[in-house]
């Protein structure tokens, strides 16, 4: 079945026209990510050159995907609209409530008896507004995307910050919140700084040990987790060429790891191969005729350090695969390298799991490649010496590698099977003896490894390598083996080198599947009611935020003051608390209890003036809000990094904290607090944030006259009768000040839409 084929076809027809009248306009050759953003403006931004990094700009993107975790708050606020039917072609795809415990079948049937309420709420309310539903066991949203909807020369959003997977089949593909979705789905324009934009220029061939993963792996050790914030990562050259269509997506989707905005590759023989293999023929006709209009222009990449603004060169023939981490992605370390650097740092080599799988690497390559690893292991008595799980991307691959006899291999190697789903890559694995928070090692093949990411435990060390490598170190289960230069013992004492591994681009037989897991939306859904119970623990319908106002941020105290890394998990922590996704109230319980409070270096642990007592965070901003004192957050550099979860953002909302004020912000992040109708503001010079005390009285001035381009003034009213005075910054223009005055953006919307 091929989706959407009218809207497609109609994208591609006349598209080359199209693409020379705005190469005339801006009187400039093209990168392909400005070919796709110019052919996507929306008739409120002219046709004219916006300047990167500056100018806001509005798009009318091609489609919305949402996964269930964060569909359900985003279907909450589209409810609230005032709409009959979703705008554009969206879909909702039940891959995180899966917890990996045992094994496939046992988890998924635990799962949908645990998660029923969840699933008949996005099912129901799918079907009443003419979403697509993809069944818990279908596969994570990114791989079921590029399968089937992802599109050479499209632009989607999706409500999970590794969208940009579809990249991978040359889209401009963006994380973000739940709000930004329901812009589009309710048929309005949706809002993008225009990016910057980072060239990565890749020659030569991967070889031997090295895979796609390493790429990106050698990419995050250049930028760093804040190196592409604001721009779209386009990479060109021979070497991306050479490159699967899926290996191209595993990069794209960790391009979110180093904050862009999204990364793609122009559209290539590869891609062709994929979408004819995944049922598409048509598209791949439709892109072969349209070829030079959906990569970039030749002049570009010619001379890319006169249209890029930052250019970057890596050669595939000497690139060594890496093992990134622990607690930070972007923390490369050659796997020539680890053993020594593991032993520097103190890091414990000795690995107790070794995972592969998750939305980015767990295509059908990905598994063969992994599985040729494993067959040298059966055939030479090789006993693992950890743990080894995998976890498909979608039934399709489930499917297609079991027929294949792929997880028989796994099996007799000593490896385990989970379901098609989320899993481990975002907290959802019950790992026995988690609970002692034991100092360990992991290594996998997912795209973070935050503290507490994987199984709750702070002291679990995460590493990030290709799942080829994963499973290679597994048969050893020590984070320093070297497969290019170390010996396993065999079955008969002998001492083997592994072969480097060696898979199939695409399965030799064909892709095949009996149920793919996809429930079309009833063709009227006008008498179909969503299915919301108002006792339920899970889900809560909502109520509009009421504005800010200039008395509510005047006398405020500040919630916490959080020290260092702050990322979407430390403030809205995944895990457990997916049960409380669709509930506004319950899940604010979780509000920053990972964030570490400055003034005491322990997490969610606060001095709550109205009390006079220390407090959880959720407890003191509550006891706040029943005294009537606002509340203010600080934090440092790049915060909000992580997950597009607006829980991050919609929380400290709930529980009345009024701004946001930090070093440096991650995108989808600030956008999410623009969203909510909250003050997102950054310190004009950094050094500021030392001069915030514990037992403050703060207040920000000029918020009557909030205006764009205009700074704000925060003023400290320190106990012992002094006072500081500090400028902020905000990078709001007049449409999101227009959020705050109402409320929040879906108020604006509500009010324009006419919804009381």
């Amino acid at each position: 079945m091929v989706f959407d084929i009218e809207m497609i076809r109609q994208h591609y027809a006349n598209l080359e026209e199209r693409i020379d009248s705005i190469r005339t306009k801006l009187g400039k050759p093209l990168t392909l990510a400005e070919k796709i953003l110019y052919s996507h403006l929306h008739e409120d931004s002219p046709l004219m050159e916006y300047k990167r990094g500056k100018d806001y700009v509005f798009f009318s993107p091609d489609r919305v995907a949402m996964q269930d975790a964060t569909a359900q708050m985003a279907l909450l606020q589209f409810m609230m609209a005032g709409k009959n039917k979703v705008a554009v072609p969206s879909t909702v795809h039940c891959d995180h409530l899966i917890q990996a415990k045992v094994e496939a079948g046992v988890d998924l049937k635990g799962a949908l008896n645990e998660n029923s309420e969840v699933y008949d709420f996005l099912e129901s309310i799918s079907d009443k507004y003419g979403l697509g539903f993809w069944k818990p066991g279908a596969g994570i949203i990114h791989q079921v995307v590029l399968e089937n909807y992802a599109f050479p020369g499209g632009m989607m959003i999706g409500t999970d910050s590794h969208t940009p997977n579809a990249g991978g089949l040359g889209m401009v593909a963006i994380g973000v919140g739940g709000a930004d979705a329901v812009d589009v789905m309710v048929g309005m324009s949706w809002e993008l700084k225009m990016p910057k934009l980072i060239g990565i220029k890749l020659t030569g061939k991967l070889n031997g040990w090295a895979s796609p993963k390493d790429v990106i792996l050698k990419v995050a050790g250049i930028l760093t987790v804040k190196g592409g914030t604001g721009a779209i990562v386009e990479y060109f050259g021979s070497g991306a060429q050479s490159l699967s269509c899926t290996g191209k997506g595993t990069i794209c989707n960790m391009g979110a790891e180093i904050g862009a905005t999204t990364s793609t590759f122009g559209y290539d023989a590869s891609m062709g191969r994929y979408l004819r293999a995944t049922g598409r023929a048509e598209i791949a006709d439709l892109a072969d005729k349209n070829m030079e209009s959906l990569t970039g222009d030749a002049a570009c990449y010619e001379n890319p350090e006169k249209y890029f603004d930052e250019v970057i060169e890596i050669d595939l023939n000497t690139l060594e695969p890496h093992i990134n981490g622990p607690f930070t992605p972007d923390l490369a370390t050659p796997v020539s390298k680890m053993a020594e650097v593991a032993k520097a740092n103190g890091w414990p080599t000795d690995l107790e799991y070794c995972l592969i799988g998750s939305c980015t690497n767990s295509s059908y390559e990905d598994i063969s490649r992994s599985a040729s690893i494993a067959k040298q292991a059966v055939a030479k008595g090789i006993k693992v010496g950890s743990q080894l799980t995998i976890t498909p991307g979608s039934e399709l691959v489930r499917y297609t590698i079991e027929r294949d006899g792929f997880i028989d291999v796994f099996h007799e190697m000593g490896g385990l099977v989970f379901a098609n789903a989320c899993g481990p890559c975002i907290g959802q694995w019950d790992r026995a003896g988690a609970d002692k928070k034991e100092k360990n090692s992991i290594l996998h093949s997912f795209n973070r490894n935050f503290s507490k990411r994987a199984d709750g435990n702070p002291n679990t060390h995460a590493f990030v390598a290709s799942p080829e490598l994963v499973t290679a170190i597994a048969l050893s289960g020590n984070l320093g083996f070297n497969p290019l230069t170390d010996t396993l013992t065999a079955a008969d004492g002998t001492q083997v080198k592994l072969d480097p591994p060696s898979g199939f681009e695409l399965p030799p037989s064909g892709f095949d599947v009996k149920d793919a897991g996809y429930n079309a939306p009833a063709e009227d859904g006008s008498k179909i009611d969503v299915r919301v119970s108002p006792t339920s623990d899970r889900l809560q319908l909502l109520k509009p935020f009421e504005p800010i106002t200039k008395e509510q941020v005047t006398g405020m105290r500040a919630l916490i003051k959080a020290k260092g890394k702050c990322t979407t998990d430390h403030i809205s922590m995944a895990g457990p608390w997916l049960t409380y996704r669709g509930h506004l109230e319950n899940i604010s319980n979780n509000c920053f209890i990972g964030a570490i409070n400055f003034y005491n270096g322990e997490a969610n642990k606060v001095l709550n003036h109205s009390t006079g007592n220390y407090m959880a965070v959720p407890d003191s901003a509550r006891a706040y809000q029943a005294a009537g004192v606002g509340t203010i957050v600080f934090g440092e550099e790049n915060y909000g990094e992580g997950s597009s979860r607006e829980h991050a953002a919609m929380e400290p909302r709930f529980l009345g904290v009024n701004a946001v004020v930090v070093k440096s912000f991650a995108r989808i992040h600030e956008t999410n607090l623009k969203k909510q109708g909250m003050l997102a503001l950054t310190f004009v010079n950094v050094a500021d944030y030392d001069k915030i005390r514990q037992d403050d009285v703060i207040d920000i001035k000029g918020f009557e006259n909030f205006q764009e381009g205009k700074n704000l003034i925060i003023a400290l009213h320190h106990s012992d009768g002094t006072n500081d005075e500090f400028e902020v910054a905000h990078t709001y223009n007049q449409a999101q000040i227009e959020w705050v005055k109402a409320g929040s953006a879906l108020n604006k919307i509500r009010k324009d839409f006419g919804v009381s």
